[in-house]
């Protein structure tokens, strides 16, 4: 993991090639100046041997002088050249010593300069390391940020197949908002021909209220009329006995009187008469006993009343027999006050107009009233 770098590096060899040359050059003048010692030496001592030899020679074969001169000579010059090779030995070997002092020298600066080097180098190991750790970090914010980069581009796609399902979906709604309009307007249309004929069936339907209100108008106070329906309402104890189903006689008369004037009532009016569809008379008790006793009953009385009006002459003169109609209906139209039956007005005979189309024309105006 930890590197130098190869600048390094060059520099620590060349200097380290450098030192081993120059203690390689020092080690050849060592050996060089030995030798020409140890040359001086056995040179000196082959000189002297020599001079002895020849101071005997001299002696024993007595040379000649000018002979022994020039030796002498020679040898005092090979002693001279012999000196200045000391000399220059000597010299040499300051030099080299002057040299070595360098080379000392310069290699205390180079191992100053390869100990900063070598912190140098840790610094640089340290920064390299720290520099990995960064590469470390950055590799991972980079993988971070492609991972990043890539949902935001899948996430930017999705967008995009969103915004183009939108706009299909905006151009479906303008298409169905065109639609939409169109049908508000045969709508407009439809509501306004429905409430122009519910106006007209309004007026038809209306047609009970009138005849109601030309009863009340007509016979004021002196019938009792039902202000809902319309209807004749008889107490059924001034007609039948107790648990009797046969008209009394003290009672026809009255009931004919009533029933002409309830009955002028409704045919003096042309527009209403064409109207009537039917005259039926309801047989209505209390709820004591069961409901079919009443039941019984309640038909047996309807048809009693139905029978004597069937067979006045004011029924004929006014051809009224087809319309007339009996109906006992027991004990399920009772009167309650409070909550409560009230038993006397609940036994009563009810005479009741229907009209043309009646219960089509109820079943219509629960309709276009209902909300």
């Amino acid at each position: 993991m930890f590197k130098k770098k190869s600048s390094a590096d060059s520099d620590t060899n060349f200097w380290i090639s450098y030192a081993d040359l120059m203690a390689g050059l020092l080690f050849i003048f060592i050996l060089l100046i030995g030798a020409i010692v140890v040359k001086s030496m056995i040179l000196k001592n082959s000189l002297d041997s020599t001079s002895d030899s020849l101071d005997t020679k001299i002696n024993m074969l007595f040379m000649r002088d000018s002979e022994i001169q020039k030796l002498k000579k020679l040898l005092a010059e090979r002693m001279k050249d012999l000196q200045n090779s000391e000399d220059a030995l000597m010299i040499t070997t300051d030099a080299l010593k002057l040299k070595t002092d360098e080379i000392v020298n310069l290699n205390n600066i180079l191992l100053a300069h390869n100990m900063k080097i070598d912190d140098f180098n840790d610094k640089i190991i340290i920064m390299q390391n720290l520099l990995d750790e960064s590469k470390a970090k950055d590799s991972e914010q980079n993988k971070k940020l492609q991972d990043f980069e890539s949902k935001v581009l899948i996430l930017s796609n999705t967008l995009t197949n969103k915004e183009d399902t939108l706009k299909l979906k905006d151009e479906k709604l303008i298409d169905l908002l065109r639609i939409l309009e169109e049908k508000e307007t045969d709508y407009d249309k439809l509501v306004a021909k429905l409430k122009a004929q519910k106006a007209q069936i309004k007026s038809l339907t209306g047609i009970r209220i009138k005849v109601i209100a030309e009863l009340k108008s007509a016979l004021g106070k002196k019938v009792k009329i039902d202000p809902s329906s319309g209807s004749l309402q008889l107490d059924s104890s001034i007609l039948f006995a107790k648990n009797e189903v046969i008209l009394q006689e003290s009672s026809k008369v009255a009931l004919k009187k009533l029933y002409i004037e309830y009955m002028t009532a409704l045919m003096s009016n042309r527009n209403i008469k064409d109207q009537i569809d039917r005259i039926v008379i309801e047989g209505h008790t209390d709820s004591d006993g069961g409901y079919l006793l009443n039941l019984n009953i309640s038909q047996q009385r309807a048809f009693a009343v139905m029978s004597y009006l069937a067979g006045l002459e004011y029924t004929s003169r006014n051809n009224l027999k087809p319309l007339l109609e009996a109906s006992g209906r027991s004990y399920t139209d009772r009167i309650m006050v409070n909550g409560r039956e009230d038993k006397d007005a609940s036994r009563r005979i009810a005479i009741k107009f229907t009209l043309k189309n009646d219960s089509a024309m109820n079943e219509i105006e629960r309709i276009l009233d209902y909300e």
